[in-house]
């Protein structure tokens, strides 16, 4: 079995920030690192980095950051089929990391936002019934929508994060196979809270939900229950890319066991998420193969 995530790739520069800034303000800051991201991209790698056949989607461009980012991804246990955008530069993002651990992220999407499905379908024309098509919010609505579609011919399972939350988005998920998205973007689509937010999702035919609550652990819904994950509990150095390891091992993990997630995939994958979180950057952040490896092997014996 395949995954194909269809996302964007970025260049993230980290600043560290005592707090926040007002609206207005100036404030100093330290650069902490300049590390390959972007949310698409940081799911493919952590997937490859379980063991996972892991093959990435997205739009790039050709100016010097887009070329120090192909080297960076070929290091990587990841399949790129990258599409050369000639007039557009390559997609940046700027996170802000406080002094707790939280951040706040600004990612251009101009060349995320370029990638059609005229571009996608040839990519996956070795895609088979069976394998999964992994989405964000980075790509357009109408991109979203038509991928999802050619995947739904190709009988592929489809799970979707919608960050960067769209208005729009909730015309997509009727009848998902796996949503996984944060407290925000749950009250912002159902105007809900927890497990009440939840059941709305798999009301909605969904297959399976996974809310994400923070350091409050997670919900898993599927449609014969609710039930709670807890997190890990870690100082944290730097929360960038936690959620992107969370969904990418919770995936990887089933896989392992040739099983669909359920609340072993969580458990692992909030363990995986500590490690993520202990360390500054955001590929640089992940856990390496070894340690996937020694966490998957551990819990899915």
């Amino acid at each position: 079995m395949k995954v194909f995530v269809v996302g964007n790739i970025a260049m993230d520069q980290t600043l560290a920030v005592d707090r926040m800034p007002l609206e207005g303000e100036s404030i100093f800051g330290s650069k902490i690192s300049n590390d390959l991201g972007g949310k698409g991209t940081n799911q493919a790698i952590v997937l490859g980095r379980c063991g996972i056949p892991t093959i990435l989607i997205a739009a790039i461009g050709t100016d010097a950051q887009s070329q120090q980012m192909r080297e960076r991804l070929a290091r990587e246990p990841v399949v790129d089929r990258l599409v050369e955008r000639q007039d557009i530069p390559g997609d940046t993002t700027i996170v802000l990391k406080d002094t707790d651990g939280g951040n706040v992220n600004i990612t251009t999407v101009d060349c995320a936002r370029s990638l059609r499905i005229a571009d996608v379908t040839p990519l996956i024309s070795d895609a088979e019934a069976g394998d999964l098509l992994v989405l964000q919010g980075n790509l357009s609505m109408a991109a979203t929508s038509d991928i999802i579609r050619a995947a739904r011919k190709k009988g592929m399972r489809v799970a979707l994060n919608p960050s960067p939350l769209s208005p729009d988005i909730a015309q997509l998920l009727p009848g998902l196979d796996i949503l996984f998205l944060n407290e925000h973007e749950a009250e912002q689509i159902t105007g809900a809270q927890k497990q009440a937010a939840v059941q709305y999702l798999l009301d909605l035919d969904i297959d399976i939900v996974v809310l994400t609550l923070g350091a409050s652990g997670a919900l898993l819904g599927q449609q014969d229950g609710i039930v709670e994950v807890p997190a890990q509990r870690i100082d944290v150095a730097d929360s960038t890319g936690a959620g992107d390891t969370f969904q990418s091992v919770a995936i990887g993990s089933a896989l392992r066991r040739g099983e669909w997630i359920d609340r072993q995939s969580l458990s692992i994958a909030a363990m995986a998420a500590a490690i993520t979180v202990s360390r500054f950057g955001t590929t640089a952040a992940f856990p390496t193969q070894a340690e996937l490896d020694a966490l998957l092997e551990q819990r899915n014996n």
